[in-house]
């Protein structure tokens, strides 16, 4: 006999159908067996795989003992999260005792949601007036797991933002700036040919070199940061190469429109009027 110490969830017959877990060795508590209200267990595969059974198949039928409650396990269900993806699956244990129960688990259809509550709703205070009717749909329950994430990533985004504009503005600057210093060398190039293309590439080579060499710089630091945000969680990603390709292209792009837009309008001024001023 198996001595259980592991987390345990207090069911009724319908809970493993409602929630549509799969069964993969053995079966789901049923009406039909009489010994399953208080001799029956159904765990799931990490609570397998900590027992030590070779297979699935193998823990059913093996005797258990734990809480109060000696049986069979009757059922082995796929593992599923039942926690934030932070953690492991860890080994999970179910028995039928709808009395220790405190949450009703309902499966509706999305077509017309506030009539079907309402309905659940007149029932509940036919049935149970004592108790208040509070409810909640799973998928909000899970997602607020993740609440502080989705805050920190929203949060990251308004700073990125408001950093790449105040980098167009210093790059804009910079640009003016440099123009303005070779106003006669853009000048005498266009007298001698230059074409608004070789000026503009003149003026932006610059800016894009610096724009390439911060990110060399910025690239190793975004990983090692991403990496070590990424190891609180036990299921995660991997950090391709490609998102680095796609933010460094898109760092260039902004840097080379910011440039460009004062580059070309030194590139077409008149170099007459340039190099009078000069």
């Amino acid at each position: 006999m198996q001595p259980l110490n592991i987390n345990m969830y207090d069911v009724d017959y319908d809970f493993i159908p409602v929630l549509g877990m799969k069964v993969v060795a053995g079966r789901p508590f049923s009406t039909a067996y009489g010994s399953d209200s208080t001799k029956a267990i159904v765990i799931n595969e990490a609570t397998v795989k900590l027992l030590g059974y070779a297979s699935n198949k193998d823990a059913v039928g093996k005797k258990f003992s734990q809480w109060g409650r000696e049986g069979t396990i009757v059922g082995v269900i796929q593992n599923f999260h039942y926690r934030s993806l932070q953690e492991n699956i860890e080994p999970l244990n179910m028995r039928v005792n709808p009395s220790n129960a405190r949450l009703m688990t309902f499966k509706i259809s999305s077509k017309n949601i506030p009539n079907t509550i309402a309905a659940i709703q007149k029932m509940w205070k036919a049935l149970v007036p004592q108790y208040p009717f509070n409810y909640s749909f799973l998928d909000q329950n899970f997602n607020k797991q993740y609440d502080s994430d989705v805050r920190f990533g929203e949060l990251f985004m308004y700073f990125a933002i408001l950093a790449i504009f105040i980098s167009c503005l210093g790059l804009l600057g910079l640009a003016s700036y440099n123009t303005l210093q070779r106003t006669r060398e853009i000048g005498i190039r266009k007298v001698l040919g230059a074409s608004v293309s070789g000026i503009v590439n003149m003026l932006s080579k610059e800016f894009l070199q610096l724009v390439f060499i911060a990110a060399i710089i910025a690239f190793p630091l975004a990983w090692f940061g991403m990496n070590k945000w990424l190891q609180s969680y036990a299921y995660k990603i991997d950090i391709g190469w490609w998102v680095f390709i796609a933010a460094g292209s898109l760092a260039l792009f902004i840097a080379l429109t910011t440039v460009s837009f004062q580059a070309i309008r030194a590139a077409l001024a008149n170099p007459v009027k340039s190099l009078r001023s000069e």
